[in-house]
């Protein structure tokens, strides 16, 4: 029972990861159809500017607490810049041409990304600082760590944030309005490019937090990071219902579940195959995903 209680910690620890990455993708389709492949490097980029700025901000004897919200902003408004300026580059005059062509325009940027913090950080880890990195909780031999007690905390009120920005506000009702009909919210005076680069800032300042968050887990952050948990975060996004944001969240705790436990009762050596397996199983039996999307009258 308490191997299993360590596992559902590790998992819940990386499922809120996912979660932040899948909302991204599930985002950027639900406004434009546009299955984004470069949101991985947002998030691989987001955790090279917060290992820049903490540890500059550490070096000046800054409180760790400066530390972690100044790197958490500066990153997210990082991120956000640079998925708006690929936006406006690479995807805008695309708009109306065939998806082929987006989806080809996506994988491209992904590449050019990948190479810029190849070039840029170097092909080496980069390591974090970690006297933000250590003590939690111990209840026998259930280990808790305030980085994860950090991660899921962080992602909660992420979350709920973000329910409340798209379900309570005007921006929100902007952007369903966008989703659901582009030329009718045309004519009620709703810019849309407008609406489609904010939507892309605020998924990409979202991945930034995971990337942050993975950094300090983990310890170092590398410039081909953001690959393999972007595609698991595309499966997750798939698995709760593309699209759909609550579908997102779900998907993303449980790709997160299903791979520690996989890794802690079956094997380690597979834990990225069972990911890929559900999502070939989605696409197979229930292409619509958990939560399916919603269609109907009642999203703005």
């Amino acid at each position: 029972m308490e191997y299993f209680l360590q596992q559902l910690i590790n998992g819940i620890t990386l499922g809120s990861v996912y979660a932040l990455i899948a909302l991204g993708y599930t985002m950027v389709y639900g406004i434009i159809q546009l299955i984004n492949f470069a949101h991985g490097e947002f998030f691989a980029a987001g955790g090279y500017v917060g290992v820049i700025f903490m540890s500059y901000l550490l070096s000046q004897g800054a409180p760790a607490w400066v530390c972690l919200s100044g790197s958490l902003i500066l990153a997210m408004a990082y991120c956000a810049m640079l998925a708006m300026a690929v936006e406006k580059v690479a995807y805008k005059p695309l708009r109306n041409s065939s998806r082929l062509s987006v989806l080809l325009a996506a994988l491209g940027m992904s590449i050019f990304l990948q190479n810029g913090l190849m070039l840029t950080q170097g092909v080496y880890d980069k390591p974090y600082p970690t006297e933000l990195t250590q003590g939690g909780f111990e209840f026998g031999t259930v280990m808790l760590s305030y980085m994860q007690l950090f991660i899921v905390s962080l992602t909660a009120f992420l979350l709920v944030a973000l329910n409340f920005l798209v379900f309570k506000t005007r921006i929100g009702k902007a952007m369903r309005s966008t989703a659901q009909d582009k030329i009718m919210s045309a004519l009620v005076g709703i810019n849309s490019n407008r609406i489609i680069s904010l939507t892309f800032a605020i998924g990409a300042a979202l991945a930034a937090a995971a990337g942050i968050m993975v950094g300090l887990y983990y310890g170092s952050v590398r410039y081909d990071m953001g690959f393999v948990p972007g595609i698991k975060a595309f499966a997750a996004a798939v698995l709760g219902g593309i699209g759909n944001i609550t579908g997102a969240m779900i998907g993303g705790f449980i790709i997160g579940m299903v791979e520690i436990f996989a890794a802690g009762y079956i094997s380690g050596e597979y834990k990225d195959v069972f990911a890929f397996v559900i999502l070939i199983g989605v696409l197979y039996f229930r292409p619509s995903g958990i939560m399916g999307e919603n269609v109907d009258d009642t999203r703005v």
